[in-house]
């Protein structure tokens, strides 16, 4: 009988994409392991999960952290159904272990998972854990952490790095080469439901001179909160040669042909951005919680291996003069790319997918 883990937790992409790493990690490891996952209905996991070939499962979960009141109390009044829910689910299924990868659906799932006790672990991938994972650390078997500064807050923890979907470190070195003459590649993406503070800058630098942006190929991922009002205006000013999307789910070949890339600062796209040597210009969330978005991005920009703007200093000038800035020196992109690519590290999602 082969053995199933469960892997629980989503919202973003950011929680979902190490998670598939792992999952895929499992797979080449033992083919025969039967790995699922467990999401919510208005989580990211709905769109990405089946396309990546696994099975999930829904239970009922919304947010507690960095939320108004009101969907607090709400997420507070639906949590012991979800926790029934992934009771119910652990004792139908029957995983050898479940691992939580922080999300709506971690909580709950990892609750119930300690409750029967059943093999726990947590993958967290800041420096400082998200509030999911510091509630389950005294109580999970092993976590699994990116920084050495994270294994601190768990009773057994191991430093692995970040897991990188597969594709992302054999596609990694495209791009990178236009001259200071040539058109350069920029990929702009906030995350998985877009970056309005990145978005409303972008667009209104066409809004101004839809021709500025001849110098430049551009691929803007708009995300799905803010995608019928960026993508109507984008139909209005027909930019030239600049693609619009609501969603990319071909990032491995997105990075490989972009040049410079333009993005937020979670731990999920900067590990991706090493592990394909992108050079990067770096606008934190800022209202990410704890702030980690900025203490991630800080963390490259003191070694130089990154550009790091702050939102409100992100501006429509800015944003030319930096895209210019980069495009006329190929050798300033080198340099940030040679500087990312040391904040890899190659092969974690193998390497926790052993440990599982």
């Amino acid at each position: 009988m082969s053995e199933k883990i469960l892997i629980a937790g989503g919202g973003t992409g950011g929680h979902i994409y190490p998670a598939v790493a792992i999952a895929q990690g499992l797979k080449k490891k033992s083919p025969d392991t039967v790995v699922e996952f467990v999401g919510t209905a208005q989580g990211l996991e709905t769109k990405i999960i089946p396309r990546e070939g696994f099975k999930l499962h829904l239970i009922s979960a919304a947010a507690l952290n960095n939320v108004g009141l009101v969907v607090k109390l709400f997420s507070l009044f639906i949590l012991p159904w979800g926790i029934l829910q992934s009771v119910l689910l652990i004792l139908k299924e029957k995983p050898k272990v479940v691992l939580g990868v922080g999300g709506y659906a971690s909580g709950p799932m990892m609750i119930a998972a300690v409750l029967l006790r059943r093999r726990t672990a947590v993958f967290e991938p800041n420096a400082y854990p998200g509030l999911t994972n510091r509630w389950l650390a005294p109580f999970v078997d092993m976590a699994f952490v990116n920084f050495a500064v994270t294994a601190s807050f768990f009773k057994k923890a191991e430093v692995l790095g970040m897991p990188v979907r597969e594709g992302m470190e054999r596609k990694a070195l495209g791009g990178g080469s236009a001259g200071a003459g040539e058109r350069l590649r920029v990929l702009i993406f906030g995350g998985s439901q877009g970056a309005r503070g990145i978005n409303e800058v972008v667009v209104q630098s066409f809004r101004e001179n839809p021709k500025w942006n001849e110098e430049f190929e551009i691929v803007h991922q708009i995300g799905a909160t803010d995608w019928k009002k960026y993508s109507d205006e984008y139909e209005k000013l027909k930019p030239s040669h600049i693609q619009w999307f609501e969603f990319l789910y071909d990032m491995p070949e997105r990075y490989a042909w972009a040049d410079l890339v333009l993005c937020r600062a979670g731990a999920a796209t900067l590990s991706e951005l090493a592990s394909c040597k992108k050079a990067a210009i770096l606008v934190p969330f800022p209202f990410a919680a704890d702030n980690h978005q900025f203490k991630n991005a800080e963390a490259l920009s003191s070694k130089g291996a990154a550009v790091v703007i702050v939102q409100k200093d992100f501006t429509v000038a800015k944003f030319k003069e930096i895209l210019t800035e980069y495009k006329n020196s190929p050798a300033k992109r080198a340099a940030l790319e040679d500087k990312i690519q040391e904040f890899h590290k190659s092969g974690a999602a193998g390497e926790i997918a052993s440990r599982l």
